[in-house]
């Protein structure tokens, strides 16, 4: 159990080992690995215990990630039908939640050999859907990845399947172009597995969100890019980690007004309409940049929440992610997370196995 020193405000890991603190508000679990699908019993373990361990992947220092005042999670996953046991666990603690679900349907080219399949993956979005509500599952087809034999026809008429099973079910679309030169470990594991790849230019890019957009807004979804560097006529700018939504998701668990810690934390300011009488709210018109919260109320910008330490074009809110690169077993051929994948199995043995380091042990 965590100790807190109160000469040296350091905590006290299991193994002894002091270590610098952190008090998040806003968990990512996680970019770095797939945590819903392969840890959510070890993170649930955590939440509970109040603490856990991250080791910062650039200079390897071990942090003490405190988890008292954490107010939301924002999970990223493939498979994420094991938080369906735990979303009551979660609404015990007070912590509100949405999944960013990536579903794609590359199973032919085998770019994604350890995902379930995608029947199955849809049942799971749905049974998320049933229990959270459409806002709170958002559907992730990410990245766009082109193929000498995968064209563009054959990948919109994908998405168009996917999204007839979702009409009802989804309200966004996130999507991203696949970028593969910036990563050339992601090209040589193409390479390896015979797989070639399309690069998108500008113009490609251009004419195939052309022919995204009407085919999103006939199926009910708002289509939004993720960290894309242009400007795509019909698409909005995805923050994957929205302090807006996170806002509103809080007002509606907490009796119309969002948490105010959290709403602290975003960056966010509650507004509401003055004045009463016969004339109440006349010309009392919301600010600029205003959010409408379910009861009347409204959040409004104080300041810039970027997230720092994510890429310029990125629109995510501050968050603290806690998983660990080269530790997802899905084997995502296009993965830049992993540097191989017999290392990333490796490690997910070893954490998954009785001689896992603490934050790890299978509960």
């Amino acid at each position: 159990m965590a100790a807190k020193s109160k000469e040296t405000e350091l905590f006290t890991l299991d193994d002894g080992t002091p270590a610098r603190a952190l008090h998040p508000v806003v968990l990512s679990a996680s970019r770095a690995t797939d945590l819903p699908a392969f840890y959510a019993d070890w993170l649930f373990s955590r939440l509970r215990l109040g603490f856990c361990e991250w080791r910062n992947p650039f200079n390897g220092e071990r942090l003490a990630i405190c988890l008292d005042r954490v107010r939301f999670i924002v999970f990223w996953s493939k498979n994420p039908r094991p938080l369906l046991r735990f979303l009551p666990q979660l609404r015990d603690l007070g912590i509100g939640c949405y999944v960013q679900y990536t579903l794609n349907d590359y199973e032919r080219e085998g770019l994604e050999p350890r995902v379930p399949p995608l029947e199955r993956r849809l049942e799971t979005f749905l049974a998320l859907e049933a229990a959270l509500g459409a806002e709170r599952v958002i559907w992730r087809f990410d990245p766009l990845l082109l193929t000498p034999a995968l064209g563009e026809d054959e990948l919109l008429g994908r998405i168009g399947r996917i999204g007839e099973r979702l009409r009802g079910h989804a309200e966004r679309l996130i999507f991203s172009f696949a970028d593969i030169a910036p990563y050339p470990r992601v090209a040589r594991n193409l390479r390896r597995l015979g797989i070639g790849y399309v690069d998108w230019d500008e113009g490609r890019m251009r004419a195939f969100a052309g022919r995204l957009v009407p085919l999103a807004r006939g199926l009910g979804l708002e289509p939004l890019a993720c960290a894309e560097g242009i400007e795509l006529e019909g698409v909005g700018r995805s923050s994957c980690v929205d302090r807006f939504l996170m806002a509103r998701i809080s007002a509606e668990d907490h009796g119309g007004e969002p948490d105010p810690v959290l709403l602290s934390e975003l960056g966010l300011g509650l507004w509401r309409p003055q004045g009463g009488g016969l004339f109440a709210g006349f010309g009392d018109e919301p600010p600029a940049g205003a959010v409408a919260l379910p009861g009347g109320a409204y959040v409004v910008p104080r300041r810039k929440n970027k997230d720092p330490g994510q890429r310029r074009e990125c629109g995510c809110a501050r968050s603290k992610d806690i998983g660990m690169y080269n530790t997802c077993p899905h084997q995502c051929a296009y993965c830049y997370a992993n540097t191989s994948p017999q290392s990333a199995l490796e490690n997910y043995r070893r954490l998954r196995g009785e001689q896992a380091p603490v934050g790890f042990r299978s509960v």
